[in-house]
């Protein structure tokens, strides 16, 4: 059973924002949430690299571990979802993810609390797959229907993938290598930053006592 993952290219992210609107409209989100958001780092520096954020369907999910009324669950694929009639709103599950993923919906001026949400790779919920219920809830069942979260579909760099987290990890990696920047991304220059790429630090020679001699 294929394990499903995302992973966001941030040589290839323009921050165009299609991938957060492309989940918006085909799962109709609530005003206030943002199941996927796209985040910038060292804005307006040259350099400077986006990244396209979401939940991430943790093997070893945070969120799991600290909801009270253990109303998180793992599908088959590896998907992480929640079951919000079992969801009490307590925010402790916001505050575990270090992604920010799960979030509460947000209506009128201030904000009410009510049950969590959260990026369900396109997989629906607990409810009956293709129900109404499902998509009022969790939104659209894409997976069901054997296609991939709208996210990375409309994705226009392909910056965004997602799927088979074996298939997605071979697409990655054959990029870094036609870019000619393994030895620069894995080497020892990303760790010793001042020595040559994948080459070890020098070993210093100890000191030869010299006097005496001629």
């Amino acid at each position: 059973m294929a394990r499903m993952k995302f992973v966001c290219d941030a040589e290839r992210c323009i921050e165009c924002n299609s991938c957060v609107t492309a989940c918006k409209n085909e799962h109709e989100i609530p005003w206030g949430v943002n199941r996927r958001r796209v985040v910038t780092l060292n804005d307006g520096v040259p350099g400077e690299k986006s990244i396209s954020v979401a939940c991430m369907h943790c093997s070893d999910a945070p969120c799991m571990a600290v909801c009270p009324v253990n109303c998180f669950y793992r599908t088959e694929e590896g998907v992480v979802l929640h079951n919000k009639d079992t969801c009490i709103g307590c925010g402790y599950c916001s505050y575990a993810c270090p992604f920010g993923a799960p979030q509460f919906p947000s209506e009128g001026a201030f904000g009410v609390r009510g049950k969590m949400d959260k990026c369900t790779f396109c997989s629906g919920g607990p409810e009956e797959h293709g129900s109404a219920a499902e998509f009022e809830k969790y939104g659209r069942n894409r997976l069901a229907e054997g296609k991939l979260p709208a996210c990375a579909e409309m994705c226009s760099t392909k910056a965004l993938l997602a799927g088979d987290g074996n298939v997605v990890a071979d697409i990655f990696r054959t990029r870094v290598l036609h870019r000619g920047k393994g030895a620069e991304v894995w080497g020892w220059g990303t760790a010793y930053g001042s020595q040559q790429a994948d080459q070890p630090p020098a070993q210093s020679q100890p000191a030869t006592d010299t006097k005496g001699k001629s």
